[in-house]
């Protein structure tokens, strides 16, 4: 999961990482050890057992925007949009043949389907 929430914060910071000055606390694109912590945006999930969910339990994607600077209700429609689509392509890429779905739920977006670990052998 983390290497997929990695691809969608470099793909959010290519298309869209110019268009607001970084929080001051906020180090430049590439400079943290991670790209959770540097940069535009801060991409993650975090699992819900999904209770009062139309979808049950699964992964909430977060994408944050991080400056200080008011964000135009248009551009984080546009960033939203373009971040859901972006996941769409490439959750084949990093959870392969597994049946799983990006869902609104709600006000949020969830990954939802099959995050078994797979089958026991031992029978």
């Amino acid at each position: 999961m983390r290497l997929l929430c990695d691809d969608l914060d470099r793909y959010l910071e290519d298309s869209f990482g110019m268009r607001y000055p970084l929080h001051p606390n906020r180090l430049a694109r590439g400079k943290a050890a991670s790209n959770a912590y540097d940069g535009l945006f801060s991409t993650g999930t975090q699992f819900t057992l999904g209770y009062g969910s139309e979808y049950g339990r699964g992964y909430i994607v977060s994408v944050e925007i991080r400056t200080l600077s008011p964000v135009k209700e248009e551009d984080r429609k546009q960033i939203e949009e373009a971040a859901m689509q972006y996941l769409q392509t490439i959750i084949p890429i990093y959870l392969g043949e597994r049946e799983i779905s990006l869902q609104k739920d709600g006000s949020v977006y969830k990954l939802v389907g099959d995050f078994s670990l797979g089958t026991s052998s031992n029978s």
